[in-house]
């Protein structure tokens, strides 16, 4: 058993850390077979759409869709909930119409991300 004294933001913490001696070295650890799990995926992009765009204020995480895709909404009404910050912002339409969304719900999205269509 080593002892340690580690420095966190200030604080200081005694850790003790054991050695593993059966045998086991890295290089043995790195023969066994892994059960990687695989990595995400990006979301396909959707083909573009027709109407005037909703465009991302800023960069963020789609957090919420309020409306059903296709659904008629109204001029001003939120059709998403933006996430920046740890503040949720309401995205809402610019004009009346049907919203096609260009996101899903989990999507982290930049500046000027197209986030739905309204037609």
């Amino acid at each position: 058993m080593r002892n340690f004294i580690i420095t966190v933001d200030g604080k200081q913490y005694d850790v003790s850390v054991e050695e593993v001696t059966s045998g086991r070295t890295a290089a043995s650890m790195a023969d066994r077979p892994r059960s990687e799990e695989p990595a995400p995926r990006p979301a396909a992009p959707k083909a573009e759409g027709k109407g005037e765009k909703v465009l991302s204020p800023f960069p963020g995480l789609i957090k919420n869709l309020l409306v059903a895709e296709g659904a008629t909404v109204a001029k001003d009404q939120p059709i998403l909930v933006l996430e920046a910050m740890k503040m949720d912002n309401d995205i809402t339409a610019p004009c009346a119409g049907t919203v096609s969304f260009a996101v899903a719900k989990g999507t982290n999205v930049e500046s000027d991300a197209v986030l739905a269509y309204i037609s």
